[in-house]
């Protein structure tokens, strides 16, 4: 079958174009997203106005019945993202956690809000693969708060890690 040049060179060009224009598109919706807090459920998870739940990657805080560990970590993400704040999102690898939340590093400007909460003593890191784009910062940060004393450092909030809790292996006294 006979193709016109022009017309060869077109699909050659759309051809060579589409593989950089998908990946470029990719890396823009991984930023694409935005969520406006309507509430913080722990120190890792918020809900956003449109009904999406949201679980920060990478991080877990002490869960809400981890007295009194669990409320002082949810109102740590609370002011880092109060309500009606309009976040960035951006996704890793695996999107969706199997409870249906959204996985996300989580951008109010230029502040990573995973990090703070790690940095700031209230969240440890918990890496789940394949999302570990940020697992070496991350790690870093623990390792910071950790010699600082950073918040729930300070209190042994984390002598019972979240997911030892949450298995049972350890209980927060009361």
């Amino acid at each position: 079958m006979f193709m016109p040049p022009h017309r060869s060179a077109s699909l050659l060009l759309l051809a060579l174009l589409l593989p950089s224009g998908c990946a470029a598109q990719d890396a823009a919706l991984r930023f694409a997203r935005s969520c406006t807090i309507r509430g913080v459920s722990d120190g890792d998870s918020f809900r956003c106005t449109d009904g999406r739940r949201v679980r920060l990657i990478g991080i877990d805080s002490p869960e809400l019945q981890q007295r009194p560990f669990g409320p002082q970590a949810r109102q740590a993400l609370l002011a880092l993202l109060p309500l009606g704040k309009t976040v960035r999102l951006e996704t890793d690898a695996s999107q969706i956690d199997r409870y249906g939340r959204e996985l996300a590093y989580v951008w109010t400007g230029a502040t990573l809000v995973n990090e703070a909460m790690v940095r700031d003593g209230w969240a440890v890191i918990y890496t789940v693969p394949p999302n570990v784009k940020y697992a070496e910062r991350l790690a870093q940060a623990q390792k910071e708060a950790r010699t600082r004393g950073a918040g729930l450092w300070s209190e042994r909030g984390f002598d019972c890690l979240p997911s030892d809790f949450r298995q049972r292996r350890c209980v927060t006294p009361p």
